[in-house]
């Protein structure tokens, strides 16, 4: 399966962003899809995923501003980004896995296929 992952790039903070993921292959929607990101001199960081069954899981660093959801139809996943800050700046990637148990999905381990990331910038 390949990723493409679309739609970062320069907001103000206290904007929106919306970034797409869009796979190749249309099992895609037997897979739970997850975006991460990483900062600069920082470890990858787990941000959002969204099961086969659509159950959607979130970092608490970005609870209650951005919402994953996902087009089967489209094979394309989403992530809407409200309310930016300057500390959601990185590189965002997507990932997607086939059915395992949810702690993994926290992590990278629960992802067999990634996308090549977006640069999202959120200027102060």
């Amino acid at each position: 399966v390949q990723l493409q992952a679309s739609g970062g790039g320069l907001v103000q903070a206290g904007g929106s962003l919306r970034l797409s993921c869009a796979a190749s292959e249309r099992t895609f929607g037997d897979l739970a899809v997850g975006w991460f990101r990483q900062a600069p001199g920082k470890d990858r960081e787990f941000v959002a995923t969204i099961r086969r069954s659509s159950a959607t899981y979130y970092a608490d660093s970005v609870k209650g501003r951005f919402t994953i959801s996902r087009d089967n139809a489209k094979n394309t996943v989403y992530l809407q980004m409200n309310t930016l800050k300057p500390e959601d700046t990185a590189v965002y990637y997507c990932a997607a896995g086939p059915p395992t148990y949810v702690r993994y999905y926290f992590t990278t381990e629960g992802y067999n296929y990634w996308g090549q990331g977006t640069l999202v910038t959120v200027s102060s």
